[in-house]
């Protein structure tokens, strides 16, 4: 069972976690960081009394009035970026030349240029960068990863994969993601697409190679943007380096669907089945005798149990999944090395994805994606 250990310093203290930014997934970020027994140094919003709010209502030991306040704070040794996305690159490269470690919302960077300086970046500095593709931390998924890497799936051929949600389903339904200066020139695709590529890899052990894509704006006006240029959906054909095929499907207007991300992969043994708002159970489909496996610790691979937070038969969720991703993640800071841990690298390989994406649909066929990225050496001529 997972016991998140107190998240110390080198010098034995406890973990120190700021946090910037003030919405929804800065109250993820800190619940998590809270159980993973960090000290909740302090908190910044783009206004003094928005950080104030912040500090306030998550439960943080003071409100900073600026970036290069929070930096200058030796009691802070992880910040944790919960900004708009084009924010991203410029506050992680902040953190990390402060020497400071960072755990980044995705994307990671809104152009793979600004996703490789971070990459290099951190490597240059011996700082962990961690992007909170937390659909990795679901127990079931790390068996399916399992069962893959253990031959019992045979070779893979097949994935299909979709990730749907209603929340932008009106035209009045709206959100600064939806504005390209703030949120990218991707939205359904790099907030949630990025998410379905990531399980694919991590699940299957492989690497789209290559992609055709097509993506849809069905409203091209929404109640405070004129003139929407980001897609609402995109569907995406993909090639592995593996040899498999597969079909995507992202939307963010399918009605009735909330946080629907399910995975089925077919191998030449047998099949695999994962879905995000049933996350209890994994599907294993054979020619005869498909089954289901629950979520026990007592019949899960190694990596599956370590994550089971609560014994069989207490569901567990999207936040225990995220607390496991940021235990994992303030335990590298103190020099740990979990298993499938996403670092910064794994951030930019989704900006890349999300860049070929676009490309493809631009062009109108398939696009190459590049190799996974590997850091710069420091002092490497550029």
């Amino acid at each position: 069972m997972l016991e998140a250990p107190a998240a110390t310093t080198g010098g034995g203290g406890p973990l120190g976690a700021a946090v910037v930014g003030g919405g929804f997934m800065a109250a993820v970020h800190t619940r998590a960081a809270r159980t993973a027994r960090a000290r909740l140094v302090g908190a910044l919003t783009s206004t003094p009394e928005g950080s104030r709010r912040a500090a306030a209502a998550l439960g943080h030991e003071r409100a900073y009035g600026s970036l290069e306040e929070l930096l200058a704070d030796d009691a802070v040794d992880v910040v944790h970026v919960c900004t708009p996305n084009a924010l991203h690159a410029e506050q992680v490269l902040a953190a990390v030349a402060a020497g400071k470690h960072v755990v980044c919302e995705k994307p990671l960077a809104t152009s793979p240029e600004e996703a490789a300086a971070v990459v290099d970046a951190a490597a240059a500095a011996g700082v962990v960068v961690a992007v909170p593709f937390v659909y990795r931390f679901h127990p079931m998924v790390r068996e399916a990863r399992a069962r893959v890497r253990s031959g019992e799936v045979g070779r893979v051929l097949t994935v299909a994969g979709s990730y749907l949600q209603d929340w932008m389903l009106s035209p009045e339904d709206d959100d600064w993601r939806v504005d390209p200066e703030r949120g990218g020139p991707s939205r359904a695709f790099a907030d949630i697409g990025s998410h379905l590529v990531d399980l694919l890899e991590t699940v299957t052990g492989d690497r789209v190679s290559s992609l055709a894509a097509t993506l849809s704006t069905v409203h091209p006006h929404r109640a405070q943007h004129r003139d929407v240029a980001t897609e609402d959906a995109a569907a995406v054909v993909v090639r592995t380096a593996g040899g498999a095929v597969g079909t995507l499907l992202v939307s963010q207007v399918a009605p009735g669907r909330k946080n629907r991300l399910h995975l089925e992969v077919a191998g030449s043994a047998e099949s695999l089945a994962f879905d995000q708002e049933d996350p209890e159970r994994l599907w294993v489909g054979r020619r005869s005798g498909s089954l289901l496996v629950p979520r026990d610790a007592d019949q899960l691979a190694p990596d599956a149990a370590r994550l089971c937070a609560v014994p069989a038969g207490h569901p567990q969720g999207y936040q225990d999944a995220f607390d496991a991703f940021v235990a994992d993640a303030h335990a590298a800071a103190r020099g740990a090395a979990p298993e499938a841990l996403p670092l910064a690298a794994d951030g930019a390989r989704a900006v890349d994805l999300t860049a070929a994406v676009l490309a493809s649909h631009r062009s109108g066929g398939w696009v190459d994606v590049p190799a996974p990225r590997t850091p710069t050496p420091a002092g490497a001529a550029s």
